[in-house]
């Protein structure tokens, strides 16, 4: 969690905004049962001990902000990659506007990541464009593999993407990325992914290394693309202060699993999952009356060893975890909110245990409207 970042809750979407309406639409993205492993499958398991993700569930419709956010090696990325068709999965589905596209191989694949459709901006753009192309060649780089559009088409497409990110490209066509700003040089990194007009739009970390300024120029820049180009957006972040003012919904990755995912005012206000609640009261400042403390929600000295590698995947960290926490749970609708599901034997008892009278006590789960 940033230090000098607090997190901003954005105002709950009406029934006429982008979150509004995308609850009820199809998802254009449904990820099912999602496992990807970097190692040789053990003997008897279909995952090996490099299991980057496991078992995981998302959907992301039309129009909607969606934020990913956990420690580094949670899984965030290697979701975004599958997805793209950068890692093959060892299980599970992922399907994209009602196309399986987990399962695409050879040809099938090369095709549907040279369409565009899907996009990923990577967290580094240093070191993602090539130094040696100027702006001109990199954003056009995309039509030019897809190859759709004639040559004057994809010149306009290219100065239309560049406007579309807020860059003059009178000023910028020419240059190298070394001749950027780290600001410019994301938005350049945008102005590439969109110049496809993909339906949606992955972004690893794009604010993680920029200035106060510049993080909310990014993050208001994605909020008015997903408007402009009718664009679904998943955010990639390892704090909430990224997340809190610009996404509809949030799912919270820790070591592989989701554990936690829902509207993220709900989340952020009411968190089920105790590693969600350690996050958000781990940041300098929440708008809510009733803020938990990080010392409420750590295991005492005491506790008993939790082995990292099997049950509940925070266990070894949880102040609430007890025998059947030795089996992973599964994530689950929460009964108070049907929006919201969570991966924890005591989503709905775990504030029950803490101290009564403790300064800043947790209030109870109330109704969702």
């Amino acid at each position: 969690m940033s230090s000098t970042q607090e997190i901003r809750i954005a105002p709950a979407a009406g029934p006429g905004s982008p979150a509004g309406s995308a609850e009820a639409a199809q998802p254009l993205l449904s990820v099912r049962g999602l496992s990807v492993s970097y190692a040789p499958p053990r003997k008897g398991t279909h995952l090996g001990t490099g299991a980057a993700l496991a078992d995981a569930d998302l959907d992301v419709s039309p129009g909607e902000i969606v934020g990913i956010v956990g420690e580094t090696g949670s899984g965030k990325t290697t979701l975004a990659r599958a997805t793209v068709g950068l890692v093959a999965p060892a299980a599970g589905t992922i399907a994209f506007a009602g196309d399986d596209i987990g399962g695409l191989r050879g040809r099938a694949r090369r095709d549907f990541r040279r369409s565009g459709q899907v996009q990923l901006v990577f967290q580094d753009p240093l070191r993602s464009l090539d130094p040696d192309l100027t702006v001109a060649e990199l954003v056009r780089e995309p039509l030019d593999i897809a190859a759709a559009l004639s040559r004057r088409e994809r010149d306009q497409r290219v100065v239309e993407s560049l406007q579309l990110v807020g860059l003059d490209p009178e000023a910028v066509l020419d240059r190298r990325p070394r001749q950027l700003s780290g600001g410019q040089r994301q938005r350049v990194s945008l102005a590439r992914a969109v110049s496809t007009r993909p339906r949606l739009l992955f972004c690893d970390e794009p604010v993680s290394a920029l200035d106060v300024s510049n993080r909310n120029l990014v993050l208001n820049l994605l909020d008015q693309l997903r408007t402009d180009l009718d664009l679904a957006v998943v955010i990639i972040a390892h704090d909430l202060s990224s997340l809190a003012g610009i996404a509809d919904r949030v799912a919270v990755f820790y070591r592989g699993r989701i554990v936690e995912q829902g509207p993220i005012r709900r989340v952020l206000e009411d968190p089920a999952h105790p590693y969600t609640a350690l996050l958000t009261a781990s940041a300098p400042s929440v708008v809510q009356e009733d803020r938990l403390r990080p010392e409420q929600l750590k295991s005492a000295a005491d506790a008993p060893t939790w082995p990292a590698e099997r049950g509940c995947v925070f266990a070894h960290r949880c102040p609430f975890a007890h025998d059947a926490c030795a089996d992973q749970p599964p994530a689950q609708t929460l009964p108070h909110d049907p929006a919201r599901r969570a991966a924890c034997h005591v989503a709905a008892t775990w504030r029950d245990r803490l101290a009564p009278d403790a300064p800043h006590a947790p209030h109870a789960h109330k109704e969702s409207a």
